[in-house]
């Protein structure tokens, strides 16, 4: 999820608020023409047996791994099969540099030799932010009393595991001496190789996914993989990564950030004489105008390695890079409990068992990190440390070359199935970053897409959950497009983190990952849910977040004046 404080570094968005580390999808009920006893209807999940029937990968090398599921900590259901533990990087078996996973087998019959990985970013951000968050088969979100069993983890649809890596990550053990991306694929490829011996995964399929600095990571780690031309321990089959870190900084958090507050001007209530600041800055460093040149369908050519607003040396000026500090001194003011990872967030405060809610880390009196309790280490047989959601000290320099100049070509072109996702309401990786970034890779022989994204993306129809716990979205929910095996897809009242935000989204790209659905703009049921009637009219285009050039400039949105706000910070 967060991304890593050397990244931020050139903006400093944070510092001046907090000294925080580095770093809801709205329910669309089903038109009148659906049955009515969808609503409140007992829904099936394909792990609702799983604590009843036989394990389907415990034997004696995995033994020491097993999770007691009826036993975790404040979880009051029993959460089924699944093994935890730390894992060496290496084959030698006393290696002190050692991974932690925590994974999870599905009871879906169609994942019988495929299995999915999960990283978070950071880098230093624990990858268990997305099992107990996101994506995993129990959830404990912000703002929410107790865990409870998620009707969209992936652990429906695919065998998953959730790695902390790299070291120096959560519960990892060793030294953090990695300083690129490189280092730490060979780092996951030992410990990968481990886990496919000790588990008797030979051969399976491999889907890689993950989110923020992870689109670094798993393009690395993926090619890699690819390298090795060992379909037993490296059969890697696809690849989705959300809100990614894929171009450089300024490309995906300075030069799109002006339009991105324009654009949701109604969550950016600027006065009128601080948003003329913050154009005429735009328009002097140049930064719109790129944007109108280079995010076209097809592109003109490759952008310049020398970015606007930057000198000689290829560094963003003060000037331009206070863009992005003044904006987010701005609304942090009109909005104190502002989430520059979802930037609908207003207050109050949420409590988050993981520490982080939003911008800055937050815990309440009384309140307590989840993972950091030792009777929750004891259970999943974690070592006794003091666990942080993300991590200092964590690949603090990183010399590798952002992952759309090699790597992800390479993985597009090797698997012809990958997927990359935007929440529409991140702002520390924006929608119109990435596809700057896409308009600058070459993948297929060709340089970005051709064709402007504009089909619809939509999310199934689906029995909800009666307990109300994990009700999400359907419907038409954002626009995709797809060339040459990579699909782009853009994700509606999502943040940065897609599967907390819209599960249902998330769910249904997996399945389109995993060959289980044709496309995703397709209309067909869930797969785990086949029986629920879908929209027969036809979807129109997507309605996603403005992915294009744009023609012309919004007009200053009114609101306090300069002066009055200068004032008001005197008095704060």
């Amino acid at each position: 999820m967060r991304l890593a404080a050397a990244l931020l570094a050139l903006i400093a968005l944070v510092a001046a608020r907090s000294d925080a580390r580095k770093e809801g999808s709205f329910l669309l009920r089903p038109p009148a023409a659906l049955p009515s006893k969808l609503h409140g209807q007992r829904l099936t999940s394909v792990n609702a047996t799983q604590s009843a029937s036989a394990p389907l990968f415990l034997n004696a090398n995995t033994t020491k791994f097993a999770v007691n599921g009826s036993a975790i900590p404040l979880v009051d259901f029993d959460v089924g099969e699944s093994y935890s533990g730390l894992m060496p990087i290496s084959s030698d078996p006393k290696d002190p540099n050692q991974l932690f996973f925590w994974f999870f087998p599905s009871q879906n019959p169609n994942s019988t030799k495929q299995i999915m990985i999960w990283l978070n970013g950071g880098p230093g951000c624990s990858s268990f932010e997305g099992l107990f968050q996101e994506n995993g088969p129990f959830l404990w979100q912000y703002g929410t009393l107790k865990p409870f069993p998620n009707r969209w983890s992936w652990t429906n649809l695919v065998h998953t595991v959730w790695v902390e890596q790299p070291i120096g990550t959560g519960f990892t053990q060793g030294t953090p001496n990695a300083t690129s991306e490189e280092e730490i694929a060979e780092q996951f490829k030992g410990f990968w190789k481990n886990f496919v011996n000790t588990f008797g995964l030979h051969g399976y399929e491999i889907y890689i996914s993950g989110e923020s600095y992870a689109g670094l990571y798993c393009p690395y780690i993926a090619s890699a993989m690819l390298s090795e031309k060992n379909p037993t321990y490296f059969k890697l089959s696809g690849m989705l990564i959300y809100d990614p870190v894929i171009t450089k900084t300024e490309i995906q958090q300075l030069i799109p950030l002006k339009l991105f507050t324009d654009y949701w001007g109604g969550l950016f209530p600027f006065n009128d004489t601080f948003r003329e600041e913050i154009s005429k800055k735009d328009k002097k460093c140049g930064y719109t105008s790129f944007v109108n040149k280079y995010l076209t369908y097809p592109p003109p050519g490759q952008q310049p390695d020398k970015l606007p607003g930057t000198d000689g040396n290829g560094t963003t000026t003060d000037e331009c890079g206070s863009i992005l500090n003044d904006s987010f001194e701005a609304i942090s003011w009109l909005n104190p409990c502002f989430d520059i990872y979802q930037v609908a967030t207003t207050c109050p405060l949420l409590y988050d068992p993981l520490g982080f809610p939003g911008s800055f880390s937050y815990l309440p009196e009384g309140g307590e990190i989840y993972f950091a309790r030792a009777d929750v280490q004891a259970a999943i047989h974690a070592p006794n440390v003091t666990w942080e959601e993300c991590a200092n000290g964590v690949l603090t320099t990183d010399t590798s070359l952002p992952s759309n100049i090699h790597v992800l070509p390479k993985v597009i072109e090797a698997t012809k199935n990958v997927i990359i996702a935007n929440g529409a309401l991140d702002m520390i990786i924006m929608s119109n970053g990435t596809l700057l970034g896409i308009q600058n890779m070459t993948w297929g022989g060709k340089l970005g897409f051709e064709r402007k994204p504009e089909e619809p993306f939509y999310v199934p129809y689906h029995n909800e959950d009666p307990s109300l716990a994990s009700i999400a979205a359907s419907g038409v929910f954002g626009t995709t497009h797809s060339e040459r095996g990579l699909t782009w897809v853009s994700v509606n009242l999502a943040g940065h983190m897609v599967p907390q935000y819209a599960p249902t989204a998330a769910y249904r790209q997996v399945e389109v990952l995993l060959g289980r659905v044709k496309s995703l703009s397709s209309t067909d049921p869930f797969t785990t849910d086949p029986e629920v009637p879908q929209s027969t009219s036809p979807l129109g285009k997507g309605t996603g977040q403005q992915g294009y050039a744009c023609e012309e400039e919004s007009k200053p949105a009114k609101g306090w004046s300069a002066k009055a706000l200068k004032h008001r910070r005197r008095l704060m």
